[in-house]
Formats: C-alpha cells, sequence, structure tokens
C-alpha cells in the first residue's frame, strides 16, 4: 500500500502522514531523507526528531532507500522533495540524470511489502524559481511527483490543514 501525500509548504502534510501511520501501526518508522545543510536546517531537523515519541523508530537515509529492510512496516518517508534534492545536488543540476537515479531507486524501494506514506511538495504551486537552478529542480519535483502519484494506491493533497482525496 503506497499513500502519496503532497501539499503546499505548511500545509499540514507532516501531521497527517503521522497520524495516518499511527492508525496503522503502534511503532512506525520515520524515514528522514534530509542533508543537514547549516544550522539553522540542523534545529529545524532536531524539532522534527523531538515532535516524534517513543513509538516511532527514526531512520535517516540520504539517498539510498531502497537498503533498508522495511517489510510489513508502516513507514512515513519525509520528503520527496528533500531526497530529490540530495540526487539534483549531487548530479550538479543534471535533471535527466538525478530522474533517472531517484526513479530507479523509488522503484528498488517500492518492492518491498510495506505500507508507505510518501510526503513531497507541490513547489510548483508556489512563486516561479527566479533562477535557472530553481525552475529545473522545481521541473524534476514535479515530474518525480507524477511518477509517483501514478504508482501510488492513494493520493491526498493537503491545503490549509485539510485533505483532499485525489484517488
Amino acid at each position: 500500500m503506497i499513500h502519496y501525500i503532497s501539499g503546499g509548504q505548511r500545509s499540514g502534510k507532516s501531521d497527517y502522514a503521522a497520524r495516518q501511520a499511527l492508525e496503522h501501526s503502534n511503532n512506525p518508522v520515520y524515514l528522514a531523507t534530509s542533508r543537514i545543510w547549516d544550522e539553522d536546517h540542523r534545529a529545524r531537523i532536531q524539532l522534527h526528531r523531538n515532535s516524534r515519541d517513543t513509538r516511532w523508530e527514526n531512520i535517516e537515509e540520504e539517498k539510498n532507500i531502497s537498503r533498508l529492510q522495511l517489510e510489513n512496516r508502516t513507514v512515513v518517508l519525509d520528503c520527496v522533495t528533500l531526497w530529490l534534492t540530495n540526487f539534483f545536488m549531487d548530479n550538479h543540476y543534471n535533471v535527466e540524470a538525478a530522474m533517472k537515479e531517484a526513479r530507479t531507486e523509488f522503484d528498488l524501494f517500492i518492492q518491498q511489502d510495506f505500507h508507505l506514506i510518501i510526503i513531497s511538495n507541490e513547489i510548483g504551486m508556489g512563486v516561479h524559481a527566479s533562477t535557472d537552478s530553481g525552475r529545473k529542480f522545481a521541473d524534476l519535483q514535479g515530474w518525480m511527483n507524477q511518477y509517483i502519484a501514478r504508482k501510488a494506491d492513494k493520493a491526498t493533497l493537503m491545503v490549509s490543514g485539510l485533505p483532499l482525496t485525489l484517488k
């Protein structure tokens, strides 16, 4: 089961995903994909860690999520945007190379039998990026979101804290 949850920044995606996970499991996995870019980001990550209680198993993996053995678990992948950023940066802003690697890794990951809840951002719904790399990433994110949504069993769009069922 794959449940894809997308929406804008601060739309309520993470809280909704956490509630969904706890409805399915007493000990879900929180799979964080962010790199620590600076001290402000480190503090933000620590706040996220502190927000989860002892029911959660926390795993941090920047890119190679398919190496994790999560059979029969409920997993919240948070989030595609930060995970995809790692591929984009490592491929020196090459959209095609980043997309190829991310799709391959994602396809390997979802071969497991688990309840997967995926969080992603709809960055293309916001302000148009002012830089070439920003526009490239917005395209990459949009294409990856479409790829994941097609494979998902269920899709939800979060708007102002409200879940809207898409699929």
